[in-house]
């Protein structure tokens, strides 16, 4: 099962229309389909960054507003980068009551750089989608001085081993490329990769990585929905997978138990 997505190159503007549009077909459901980002590592990441509750904070990849609303619930000042403009507008309404809050459609890469603005640049599961020549040195450039960089991961929900044994030959039958199965420990190795490209960027030092196991439960409908938040599928090979996996899963009940593990990882700017 697919853990994160490829980032596109941020040199090809071909390469920005498929990034601005990449989840327009779920952009409702995302919000509510994708497991929260755990109170305990917003509040990790809160402290580690010495954020006061007037601190500025840039997020970058914003997506419905997941991570924001977290964050904007401590009264900082935001401005959220998001390319998709369905997201963008999810992500207004989510966000609608926060007035500290501007949610602006463009990338990070097409940003017009505001050199020293921000305490904290926030990023939750989409820095992997910027190029590694890009994303840290220009975070950095917009930082204060000593200021932190803040990457928050929620790795894929999984079920048991036991169901996804179950569940591994409807995918295999209508999505191939989609048979994948990581587990905690895979997860952890995928997590440490994260923070050791952070690490030696070389523009930020004093990196704090820390994890969770999360446990979630979901209805059938709500573990389809989260599905197709994951996965790109063409709309014939999405009904025929869920309605496999539909049946695939009736001897398990109508609910099903997922796991992941959540991560938060700090670091300051190096002078």
């Amino acid at each position: 099962m697919k853990n994160n997505e490829q980032a596109p190159r941020p040199t090809d503007s071909k390469d920005f229309d498929k990034k601005r549009t990449w989840y327009s077909p779920v952009a409702e459901i995302y919000y509510n389909a994708r497991p929260a980002y755990p109170e305990l590592q917003i509040n990790r990441a809160v402290a580690l960054a010495q954020l006061s509750s007037e601190a500025s904070v840039l997020e970058i990849g914003s997506g419905p507003g997941n991570a924001t609303v977290a964050f904007a619930q401590n009264g900082f000042l935001m401005t959220c980068l998001e390319p998709n403009p369905d997201f963008c507008q999810v992500a207004q309404r989510n966000c609608a009551g926060y007035p500290n809050v501007e949610v602006c459609n463009t990338t990070f890469e097409e940003w017009q750089l505001k050199e020293r603005q921000f305490d904290a640049v926030l990023s939750a599961n989409s820095f992997h989608w910027i190029s590694a020549e890009i994303k840290y040195v220009k975070a950095a450039e917009a930082l204060h001085d000593n200021g932190f960089l803040i990457l928050l991961w929620n790795m894929t929900p999984e079920p048991s081993y036991e169901v996804y044994q179950a569940i591994k030959e409807i995918y295999q039958t209508h999505a191939p490329s989609l048979v994948r199965y990581d587990g905690a420990e895979t997860q952890a190795e995928i997590l440490k990769g994260f923070g050791q490209e952070m690490q030696d960027s070389g523009y930020f030092r004093n990196l704090v990585m820390e994890k969770i196991l999360c446990n979630v439960t979901y209805s059938i409908d709500q573990y389809l929905n989260l599905l197709s938040t994951l996965r790109r599928l063409e709309p014939q090979v999405k009904d025929l997978l869920f309605a496999g996996l539909r049946e695939k899963l009736k001897p398990f009940g109508d609910r099903i138990e997922l796991s992941f593990l959540s991560a938060v990882h700090v670091a300051q700017k190096t002078r």
